[in-house]
């Protein structure tokens, strides 16, 4: 499979071939003392949460910079991303201006067209984590372009952190944490931030002991659109026992619940990908 075809299954699976500089990586993320912050109830921390997880425009649009780097391969493009509520995400890439690939990725499906090579391909959602070792869903494509916290669930019990300087929510108490590293149960352990005002999504953790993978989000900053908190900037670091990947996102030209249409055309002389 070329290297085109894999930023695009990378970008919505969570952008396993695309590139952003160590440089970058360095500036946006400046030490700097902490602060202890005003406590707050729990209630009112989950609560935030919950509020947050229904961030769902009927519809999304925006222009996307993308930078990344992984282990062996560093690249910048731009792609505009379509979402239509709870059916799919479409994404056209850009590299020197030029269309180079289309994305449709529903609840059950991905398909890519490459146009400069001439193929297609069309693979079951399991295909992202058969290759690359993350196992996303559509939701959480959702979740993740959006701002909202990845793979959250209203009605499940979370835990709040004691923790002065972090306002920070968690899917297991902290001995539950350490055990599940310990023993490398089949868990997820993910970790949500909020801001320093408790009122949008700061960062989101995932850690998985069984088979050391590791994602961090950071949502470094926010716009506001129809109403909306909408991200702006984010960076995005995976590590697995295959790979170590950086994202960078830039939003631009932002449009929220305006008619959007997806479209994606396999023609008839394009080849299965190899």
């Amino acid at each position: 499979m070329t290297l085109f075809t894999k930023i695009t299954l990378c970008i919505l699976g969570l952008f396993w071939l695309c590139s952003c500089s160590p440089k970058f990586v360095t500036e946006v993320n400046p030490t700097k003392p902490l602060e202890k912050l005003p406590k707050k109830k729990d209630k009112e921390l989950v609560a935030t949460l919950d509020s947050l997880s229904l961030i769902n425009p009927k519809t999304f649009y925006s222009k996307l910079s993308v930078d990344y780097k992984d282990t062996t391969r560093e690249i910048s493009f731009k792609t505009s991303l379509k979402i239509v509520k709870d059916s799919a995400v479409n994404a056209i890439i850009t590299y020197a201006k030029i269309p180079i690939v289309t994305t449709m990725i529903t609840r059950d499906t991905i398909k890519v067209v490459n146009r400069k090579d001439k193929c297609y391909v069309i693979q079951t959602l399991s295909y992202i984590k058969e290759n690359f070792g993350i196992d996303f869903t559509y939701n959480n494509i959702e979740e993740l372009f959006l701002g909202r916290p990845l793979d959250y669930n209203v009605n499940q019990k979370y835990f709040v952190i004691n923790d002065p300087y972090h306002y920070q929510i968690s899917s297991h108490r902290k001995r539950e944490k350490k055990r599940f590293e310990k023993k490398a149960k089949e868990d997820i352990i993910i970790n949500y931030f909020l801001s320093d005002d408790a009122q949008i999504l700061k960062k989101t953790t995932i850690s998985s002991p069984s088979d050391t993978t590791f994602i961090d989000v950071d949502y470094l900053s926010f716009q506001e659109n129809n109403g909306y908190k909408i991200p702006e900037n984010v960076l995005i670091k995976i590590e697995t026992p295959r790979n170590k990947i950086f994202v960078r996102l830039e939003y631009e030209k932002v449009e929220i619940n305006e008619p959007q249409e997806l479209i994606i055309v396999i023609p008839e002389n394009y080849e299965k990908c190899n």
